[in-house]
């Protein structure tokens, strides 16, 4: 399965059939953990834990999720450049674990205190905000199929509507330079599915902008981006990300986050 195939199959799994993930998968996880790569810099810490059922502690009984045994936990900052640098480098591991044939659910909310951050030390400035399940997907339970449905997980925003080609009037063309790139980008998960990424391109440079939807809006912007980059990859292309003091000025509702321009 190459990255455009898992990005493409990728959804969120909440169902999982109560095995531990074999050796071999978390021995990849791991891998795929130290292998990140980040291009904002900020502070972020992920950690693969298995929970021991035996134990009496269920945290499967979190929220929606079922069956599940093994947690992705991510210590984060609280700065906008450990957002962008959480969701854009636990994506790559996201999409390792799809790539393996495992599922995944993002969640992100407040644990400190929880039966999830017990007996875990995070580095200073640090804490416990996104906890992710991770493991062989079950048959989806109707409450499950109810939610997608309630939050919608499946509808995207028109492409158009997104990303613009020189100004924010010219819709950009899904035949473009970007245009595959954009469209995994598009196919990014969100909290509620806001989809609050917005992207101009203008030449060999491409702006990336949010509309603020909630405090998850900038962590939502680093998965997408993270989808942009490895798109960018898998197309043998190369480019870095840079902070400009003169990007495009956005419609009043939009914020800036960062500019990517190819190689000459």
């Amino acid at each position: 399965m190459n990255i455009i195939e898992a990005i493409k199959g990728r959804r969120s799994v909440r169902s999982f059939n109560g095995v531990p993930i074999s050796e071999t998968d978390r021995a990849e996880l791991t891998k795929a953990i130290k292998g990140v790569t980040d291009p904002f810099g900020g502070k972020v810490t992920i950690r693969l834990k298995e929970f021991d059922m035996k134990d009496g502690y269920k945290p499967s009984t979190y929220g929606m999720i079922k069956g599940a045994t093994d947690f992705f936990l991510l210590g984060i900052w609280s700065d906008e450049a450990a957002a962008l640098s959480a969701g854009f480098c636990f994506e790559q591991v996201v999409l390792k674990a799809r790539q393996l044939g495992l599922g995944t659910c993002w969640i992100a909310a407040t644990f400190k205190g929880s039966a999830f951050d017990m007996g875990q030390t995070w580095p200073d400035g640090e804490k416990l905000t996104v906890i992710c399940p991770v493991g062989v997907p079950a048959k989806q339970s109707m409450m499950e199929k109810i939610t997608r449905f309630s939050l919608g997980s499946k509808n995207r925003k028109p492409f158009d509507e997104l990303f613009f080609d020189g100004d924010f009037k010219t819709p950009l063309s899904p035949e473009s330079r970007f245009g595959l790139s954009l469209q995994m980008l598009r196919l990014a998960p969100s909290s509620t599915n806001s989809q609050p990424w917005r992207a101009l391109v203008e030449g060999d440079t491409v702006h990336f902008y949010y509309k603020p939807k909630s405090e998850a809006s900038v962590l939502d912007c680093g998965i997408g981006m993270c989808h942009f980059y490895e798109s960018e990859k898998f197309q043998l292309r190369t480019g870095r990300f840079f902070k400009t003091t003169d990007a495009p000025l956005p419609p009043d509702n939009w914020k800036y986050l960062y500019s990517y321009r190819t190689d000459r």
